[in-house]
């Protein structure tokens, strides 16, 4: 499953407006360790279906969004919830670090 691709004009009603919390994969084509990532939150995205919302922001494409959050590394993975952060993760992670923030987001 492609993660749905988000920018800076879809922000708003994608991410700071969203009704259920918001994962968002900060990366880039040229990116490898970003390229090694996507798999794994594209397999974790169907199991939390309705509960969370997992989108990818190219950084490149998306400056004002990567400005905002300030990305300053790729990947960077963060956790929004009620349009505000409620944590990161900066670099590839193991899967379960991944399933670890996005529980405790929906807690």
């Amino acid at each position: 499953m492609a993660l749905p691709e988000i920018n800076d004009t879809t922000f708003d009603a994608e991410v700071a407006k969203s009704a259920i919390p918001v994962v968002m994969d900060f990366g880039a084509t040229w990116c490898g360790p970003c390229k090694a990532l996507k798999p794994i939150l594209e397999g974790l995205a169907p199991g939390y279906a309705g509960r969370a919302k997992v989108v990818y922001v190219d950084a490149d494409k998306a400056r004002q969004t990567a400005v905002k959050f300030n990305v300053t590394q790729l990947p960077t993975v963060v956790f929004v919830k009620g349009g505000v952060e409620k944590g990161r993760l900066i670099g590839l992670r193991g899967k379960p670090d991944y399933i670890k923030q996005i529980d405790a987001l929906l807690a």
